[in-house]
């Protein structure tokens, strides 16, 4: 059972090397197998030697969490096959099965006949730790960084104002006297928050040994992350109104050099707070021969029945459809002119190009005079990423949801929030909508699509267990596709641009896309 337990945190690692490397928000995932295994020695060698007495409730709590391994396994499963492996769900929800896999693991071993791993602060620590190495859902992703985003400029931008430097913020932008700096999202400190709370739970399982300074230094972490990024975002602030250019070195450098200082400051607080005294096994009676036999058998059925599944998976899994082939020509699926429209091209979208990890990128915009005077404004953006460039996570951590709100603009209810648009002669995938209204009152109505491998990503209907089952049949459940991101905005509804023929045009040229 032992060396089942770990080959599922293997394959965990092994799904998971992708978003560890590519994504530096989980960086500090490269150390989560290094430190599961030396938690696990600590709560073995120092931790507290508890040992847990059979009882009914044990045996349900051991059947409940290989219940919730496998359901949570399979659920993952389906998921993948509309959101593919890489998305942040799915990668989430098999995270916390290890977690529950693991966790009725530490109970079996944890019993009174069997005593192999204490069940203890340090041995539980180990395994939960695994839950802050997986991306954060989406949606939860997007709300917590504009909220960081927001919550960042704002006090950068009062603090500059009682050092009695000139400001103006509009979104997460902060505008001065000669430049204007803008609050990331990799300047938010989503990045320093986790990684600091993944290093609080550490050191507390690793150095601490009573509960109210556990609790103490985890709850410090996330303060002191958010403070610590806050000065960093401060000094830069400063560094541009003094006139230096702060991207590049001094951008990267200060936020290693704050992650690296944060970590130091937590783990010197846990040498200050306690030092960790050894814990001897206190006497009792001797492990006897057996194990509990109901909840073991039933825990071993849910891992078998899970690695069978997780065949089933793999051999229905199909890999991306274009690999090997030239990446699309963007530029040809948006018209260069079209009569009566003043036609632009953004020249400026390759700047966010390390953000988005694509150079694949194009967006062009359709101006026209209105007959009431106002200018009827039609905007295209295309991205597209080969299959295995990025993961699907990082893709959908991009949408408008995410990104809109921190330049300004506000999300405003819609009646129809996933239309399916519709153009003379045919219909387009069903879309996501939202309406953004800035502080000036100007309204943008945004549609788009994420296409993995050929099709649209369900976003709605995760809540549909059989809609997903059927995906899964037709589709199969998918292990790496191209990706593009569509999005069209504009300042009319809909029902007002769909009978313009250059929205014809560009409709029909997204169906070739996938849409």
């Amino acid at each position: 059972m032992i060396g089942l337990l770990l080959g599922l945190a293997a394959f965990y690692c092994i799904r998971l090397w992708p978003e560890w490397t590519q994504n530096p928000d989980l960086s500090h995932g490269l150390f989560a197998p290094v430190i599961f295994v030396l938690l696990l020695w600590e709560g073995l060698r120092h931790g507290p030697q508890c040992w847990l007495r059979r009882s009914p409730w044990f045996s349900v709590t051991v059947a409940g969490t290989a219940l919730a391994g496998f359901l949570l396994f399979a659920l993952a499963g389906i998921l993948a096959a509309s959101v593919a492996w890489t998305h942040a769900v799915v990668l989430f929800l098999l995270a916390a099965s290890l977690v529950s896999f693991l966790l009725g693991g530490l109970l079996i071993l944890a019993d009174e006949r069997v005593r192999i791993m204490p069940f203890n602060w340090i041995s539980f620590t180990a395994i939960f730790l695994w839950l802050l190495v997986a991306p954060l859902p989406t949606g939860t992703y997007a709300r917590l960084t504009l909220t960081l985003q927001q919550g960042v400029t704002g006090a950068v931008f009062h603090a500059l104002h009682l050092l009695g430097i000139p400001a103006r913020q509009h979104g997460n932008l902060i505008e001065l006297a000669t430049t204007t700096v803008g609050v990331e999202e990799a300047c938010s400190g989503i990045r320093s928050l986790l990684s600091c709370v993944y290093a609080g739970f550490f050191f507390a399982a690793w150095q601490l040994r009573r509960t109210s300074r556990r609790v103490l230094l985890i709850g410090l972490a996330p303060i002191l992350a958010l403070a610590m990024n806050f000065l960093r975002s401060l000094l830069l602030t400063l560094m541009a109104n003094a006139g230096k250019n702060i991207t590049g070195f001094w951008h990267d450098t200060t936020g290693y050099a704050i992650l690296a200082l944060t970590s130091a400051i937590l783990a010197w607080l846990a040498i200050v707070l306690e030092t960790k005294t050894e814990t001897s096994s206190p006497t009792g009676r001797q492990p006897t021969a057996g194990a509990p036999k109901w909840s073991l058998r039933f825990f071993w059925t849910a891992l078998v029945a899970t690695a069978a599944l997780g065949s089933f998976y793999f051999a229905n899994s199909r890999a991306g459809t274009n690999d090997g082939k030239p990446a699309p020509d963007l530029s040809a699926t948006l018209p260069l002119q079209a009569d009566g429209w003043q036609v632009t091209t953004a020249q400026d979208l390759y700047q966010f190009s390390s953000v988005l990890q694509t150079t694949h990128l194009l967006e062009r915009t359709y101006l026209r005079p209105a007959s009431d005077g106002r200018l009827n404004r039609v905007t295209v953006y295309l991205a597209y990423w080969p299959a295995g460039q990025t993961t699907v996570s990082r893709v959908a951590s991009h949408t408008p949801d995410a990104c809109w709100p921190g330049s300004g603009w506000n999300n405003r209810p819609t009646d129809e929030p996933r239309p399916i648009l519709t153009v003379p002669g045919f219909k387009l995938s069903p879309a996501e909508h939202r309406l953004f209204q800035n502080g000036d009152g100007v309204a943008q109505h945004v549609w788009f699509w994420h296409i993995y491998d050929g099709h649209p990503i369900n976003y709605r209907d995760p809540y549909s267990v059989p809609a997903l089952f059927e995906l899964a049949l037709q589709y199969g459940f998918r292990r790496q596709g191209d990706q593009f991101f569509v999005r069209i905005s504009s300042n009319q509804p809909w029902s007002e641009i769909a009978r313009e023929p250059l929205v014809d045009e560009i409709a029909f040229n997204l169906t070739k896309l996938g849409l």
